[in-house]
C-alpha cells in the first residue's frame, strides 16, 4: 500500500491527502457533535476511525514533504503518530503518563507550516497559518489558554481546513514538486 502511495503522482497524492483531512475532520466532529460522550463505544469507535484517517494524512504529508526536508518530514510525521498514539492510548484509559496531545501536535502543525513555507509547490501563506496553528496549540498548554481558548481553536481551525481545501481543490503544483525533489536528491518514487 505505502509503494503505491509512494508511486502516485504529486498532485493526485496532494488530492488524495485533502480527502483524507476531510474524512478526518468530519469523524472527529462527528464523535463530538452527533456521538457523543455519553455513548462511550460509539464515541470512542468514531475516534479510532478518525485517528486512522489522521495518520493516513501524516503518512501522506510525509511524502509530500519529502523533497523539502526529508529529517523535518519525519520528525513531523513522528510527531503527528505520537500525539494519536497518545490520544487512542487515552481513549481506552491506558496511557502511561497524562500528556496532553497538543504538546504532539503543536510541534507538528509548526513542522508542517515550515516544511510548507519552504515548500515550492504551495502557497506560503498555508505554511504561515499553519505555524501560527502550532503556536497556537502551545499556547493553549500555557495558562492564557483561560482567555484565549476560543481565538486559538478558531486559528487552528482555518488553518488546518484552508490546507485541507487547498489540497482537495488545487493539489500540488507537480512541476515544482519534481523540481524540488530534484534539487534535493529526493526520489521521486521514494
Amino acid at each position: 500500500m505505502m509503494e503505491r502511495i509512494a508511486e502516485a503522482s504529486p498532485s493526485p497524492r496532494a488530492r488524495l491527502t485533502g480527502v483524507f483531512y476531510l474524512l478526518y475532520f468530519l469523524t472527529a466532529v462527528s464523535a463530538e457533535a452527533f456521538v457523543g460522550r455519553g455513548r462511550l463505544v460509539a464515541f470512542d469507535a468514531v475516534n479510532l476511525i478518525a485517528y486512522a484517517f489522521y495518520i493516513a494524512v501524516t503518512v501522506l504529508f510525509y511524502y509530500m514533504f519529502k523533497p523539502v526536508n526529508r529529517s523535518l518530514s519525519l520528525l513531523a510525521a513522528f510527531s503527528s503518530v505520537m500525539g494519536c498514539a497518545n490520544d487512542v492510548l487515552g481513549l481506552f484509559n491506558v496511557a502511561p503518563y497524562k500528556i496532553n496531545s497538543l504538546v504532539f501536535f503543536g510541534p507538528y502543525c509548526l513542522l508542517i507550516g515550515y516544511l510548507i513555507f519552504r515548500a515550492t509547490f504551495l502557497p506560503r501563506i498555508l505554511g504561515v497559518l499553519m505555524a501560527f496553528a502550532g503556536l497556537g496549540w502551545l499556547i493553549f498548554l500555557s495558562p492564557l489558554a483561560n482567555y484565549l481558548s476560543t481565538y486559538l481553536k478558531v486559528l487552528g481551525f482555518v488553518a488546518e481546513l484552508s490546507l485541507m481545501l487547498w489540497l482537495i481543490v488545487k493539489g500540488v503544483n507537480v512541476q515544482r514538486w519534481k523540481e524540488q525533489a530534484s534539487a534535493t536528491g529526493a526520489s521521486i518514487r521514494t
